[in-house]
């Protein structure tokens, strides 16, 4: 891979996460601060990303391994997304925000799969060439989170606006990003149709394993997503957003960390790792305070790089490795479905319901049980850490299955 085709791809990972970091973080304060929904109505929103995640990354998949090359299929994405992305701040009552949340993550959440797929085909060697360009994602939410905490601007709408402009500015770039042209593999019947020749890859039992505990763990997942920000703005915490930028600088140490990680571990160990981590992070956020217990929220949040990287990098890694050649983009669009989709759709409604579960009105006013959300949030971690603990068995180390 040339230094010209590696700049590239470096600068497409820093904008496509720029562009879901604008708004990912902040959306649960400004839609039970500024527009007032409730919990529930919130992890609704919220849970528009995992609708998307089931829907759109399967069937976008398809089209570029077939029919259209990934660059094109990505500069329509942002192009697209970008515009829906500046009417959300015109939307104020729930049955709008829903329908222009759902419509914008239909059209965002593929790029996620297809921006993995088209990096690692320019490579020779993905499991070690793919990750130093994978930092920059995490370095692009990095940059916007400053951003948008230094400006103040988590429970307005702004952050919307912020990532419209850089997606905008994503749509033109992929003019120039490497051509990628459609595989033109696979079938011709419905089921190659519906995206789903991918399915036989869960055919293989430590594929499936690796999934199985993959989807799990997203249920947990959610909760940090939905309402750590909401949470550290309750609380008192300044500058939330920029505090959570902690966790991508954490990721980027764990990205250049995880070709170490892929030689020492085993699938089933980096698994148990990631969820015990999830476990002890939701445990420092349920004790933690703005005064002399920061210290565990700052530990809490740079937990991330672990938290996230020992699933969703090594997912897309192990997924390449593992998927036909012809199937590759749709391989990853089944694993964005199953993760992102059905695991954190289900940890979408959960964190919603939970948070209203622990919450009481007292004179009007609302008042939110913090500590048993976060507390029934880590046992949810640490129960589905032990059952990939005694119930998986796969235990031949991540590079074998890479090979």
């Amino acid at each position: 891979m040339s230094f010209s085709t590696g700049a590239r791809l470096a600068v497409m990972m820093f904008l496509t996460y720029a562009i879901w970091g604008s708004w990912y973080m902040t959306i649960g304060t400004y839609l039970t601060t500024a527009l007032k929904f409730t919990g529930t109505q919130a992890g609704a929103v919220f849970g528009t990303t995992a609708l998307a995640s089931m829907i759109s990354p399967l069937i976008v998949g398809l089209v570029a391994d077939r029919y259209f090359a990934t660059e094109r299929v990505l500069c329509f994405l942002f192009l697209a997304g970008g515009g829906v992305l500046l009417l959300v701040p015109r939307a104020s009552g729930f049955g709008e925000v829903y329908a222009l949340m759902l419509l914008y993550c239909l059209i965002y959440f593929p790029v996620v799969p297809l921006t993995n797929s088209l990096a690692m085909k320019q490579m020779t060697d993905p499991k070690t060439q793919f990750p130093p360009i994978r930092i920059f994602a995490p370095l692009g939410w990095i940059a916007v989170s400053v951003l948008v905490g230094q400006m103040r601007i988590e429970a307005e709408s702004t952050p919307f606006l912020i990532a419209a402009g850089c997606s905008f500015a994503m749509g033109l770039f992929c003019l120039v990003l490497p051509r990628t042209p459609p595989g033109g593999g696979g079938g011709t019947g419905w089921r190659s149709l519906l995206g789903l020749d991918a399915l036989v890859m869960l055919e293989d039992r430590s594929y499936l394993v690796f999934v199985a505990a993959s989807v799990l763990a997203c249920i947990p997942l959610t909760f940090y997503y939905s309402f750590t920000n909401p949470y550290l703005n309750s609380v008192g915490v300044e500058n939330a957003a920029g505090i959570m930028s902690l966790g991508q600088a954490s990721e980027v140490a764990m990205t250049l960390a995880m070709p170490w990680v892929y030689r020492k571990l085993s699938i089933k160990s980096v698994l148990v790792v990631g969820l015990a981590a999830w476990a002890l992070r939701y445990v420092l956020l349920a004790f933690g305070d703005a005064g002399s217990g920061m210290w565990m929220f700052h530990a809490a949040i740079l937990l991330h790089g672990i938290c996230y990287t020992f699933f969703f990098l090594t997912g897309s890694i192990y997924t390449d490795s593992t998927a036909p050649p012809a199937l590759r983009n749709t391989a990853q669009g089944l694993l964005t479905f199953l993760t992102f989709g059905i695991g954190m759709f289900i940890g979408s409604l959960s964190s919603g319901w939970a948070v209203d579960r622990f919450t009481t009105v007292v004179n009007g006013v609302e008042r939110r049980d913090w500590t048993s959300f976060w507390l029934s949030s880590a046992a949810g971690a640490a129960g589905i850490a032990l059952l990939v603990l005694f119930v998986f068995r796969s235990g031949s180390p991540a590079r074998r299955r890479d090979a």
